[in-house]
């Protein structure tokens, strides 16, 4: 910065301090970072869809289905190595870095977390990764209020509002759901509730959603053509499914820490690259559901889809076609916990969110089917698929309100939101009982030392 602009800058700075209120300049600053954070949101997407094709078309020109177990391999050390000798910085786990961040007061982030968690996503997911993208762009968006809350040289406290708002606003844009991205930061976060945090936050989701809304071609990633009304009549049926979405948070974060375990465990970086990836990769030539977010078999099965968690020709031959569906939603859900936790901890850039959601998913469509199989009475597998996936999140994020609003914002299903909040409940009640703390702030985490 040459003299006469340092002069303006600093000229600048002190005709804000004395003409414009902190709570004033918070709440431009927030919207600003609202709207960089839906368009980042936006950009991520985009990144994920065009390699998600370009290697879904490598694959299918040489007709070789078992390529899809090499490509996994490949994305998650192109993403390792990006981190540790171009990136030169780590930005996986981005939601567990910034809850470890917020507590130690560290509000000043590298401007490296903003271009590199969007381009690690990019690579993990587009190549296979089963996990989300929403840890790596609220990562980004707690960037940009931070670098933004930087130059404008804002108090600690105010810096503390930014990235949360960024944080949140990240979230809202991904999913297009500004309540849950404004919970995630209030629930997830904690972030200080006070009256200046909590109009910055909803500001800034508010601004990211509508921006990610409109850049898309005013589209929901969970495209629902019409669920159709809920029978209340099968509300007594969100009990024991609570109960079911409860006991599997257990069990899918119990595989998912094993899994973790494993790889933290494993000394040589390109050891813990390879083994990852071909575990993601199996999995993957199993269940090819498990692909990347999962999201299109979400509006699958929500629109009445019910073959999309299918699986390849080997389990069909064990199976039959009778038992396919049941077998294959047992087998992603058996396998789904590990898969994203390989994806987040064996070199990815990736988020835990999205794997919850799509979890929720199989394990509604599955309970409602095995309801059927068992002749007690007929559930719409759309419905309790859809409600499902509150439960699971809530039970395994350990975030109930967020998870409750985000999946009814996701599909527009305001109608579900009281079955939503019965599962959602009982399954965070189940989980709380044994784990008596969210998922983030549960478990111990290294800081930012590269991989």
């Amino acid at each position: 910065m040459d003299k006469p602009s340092h002069t303006r800058y600093a000229r600048f700075i002190k005709w804000r301090e004395m003409h414009i209120t902190d709570t004033g300049f918070i709440l431009v600053l927030a919207l600003i970072t609202g709207i960089l954070a839906g368009v980042s949101a936006w950009l991520l997407k985009l990144l994920i869809a065009s390699i998600t094709s370009l290697t879904r078309h490598g694959i299918d020109a040489v007709n070789a289905d078992w390529l899809i177990i090499i490509v996994p391999i490949v994305g998650i050390a192109l993403t390792a190595l990006f981190s540790r000798y171009i990136l030169r910085d780590r930005v996986d786990n981005g939601v567990a870095r910034m809850v470890s961040d917020l507590k130690a007061k560290k509000y000043k982030l590298s401007a490296r977390v903003i271009y590199g968690s969007l381009i690690g996503s990019a690579l993990t997911l587009g190549t296979g990764g089963t996990a989300g993208s929403e840890g790596p762009i609220a990562y980004t968006g707690a960037g940009i209020g931070s670098k933004l809350g930087e130059l404008f040289r804002v108090n600690q406290r105010m810096m503390m509002v930014l990235l949360g708002c960024g944080a949140a606003a990240g979230i809202a844009g991904i999913f297009k759901a500004p309540i849950g991205g404004a919970l995630f930061a209030l629930e997830v976060l904690r972030i200080e509730f006070t009256t200046v945090a909590v109009l910055g936050i909803f500001l800034a989701t508010l601004a990211a959603s509508l921006v990610a809304y409109v850049l898309s071609g005013c589209t929901l990633d969970i495209n629902v053509i019409s669920p159709g009304p809920y029978d209340v009549h099968t509300l007594a049926w969100c009990v024991p499914l609570g109960i079911v979405c409860g006991l599997y948070s257990l069990y899918y974060t119990g595989t998912g820490a094993l899994m973790k375990k494993w790889l933290t465990g494993e000394r040589h970086a390109w050891l813990k690259w390879i083994s990852s990836g071909l575990a993601i990769g199996v999995m993957i030539y199993l269940f090819p559901a498990m692909y990347g977010e999962g999201y299109g078999t979400i509006t699958d099965v929500i629109n009445g889809n019910f073959s999309a968690p299918d699986s390849n020709d080997i389990l069909r031959h064990w199976s039959g076609d009778a038992w396919m569906l049941p077998v294959a939603c047992a087998g992603i859900l058996m396998l789904k916990g590990a898969g994203s936790s390989a994806t987040n901890n064996g070199g990815g850039v990736a988020g835990d969110f999205a794997p919850t959601l799509f979890a929720g998913c199989i394990l509604g469509l599955l309970f409602a089917v095995m309801i059927k199989i068992a002749g007690w009475t007929d559930l719409s597998p759309a419905h309790y698929a859809l409600i499902a996936m509150a439960g699971s999140m809530a039970g395994i994020i350990r975030a109930p309100l967020m998870a409750i609003f985000l999946t009814t914002e996701m599909v527009g299903g305001v109608e579900f939101l009281l079955p939503a909040t019965i599962v959602a409940l009982i399954s965070y009640s189940i989980v709380m009982i044994c784990k008596r703390n969210t998922f983030y702030h549960s478990q111990p985490f290294i800081s930012s030392s590269v991989q």
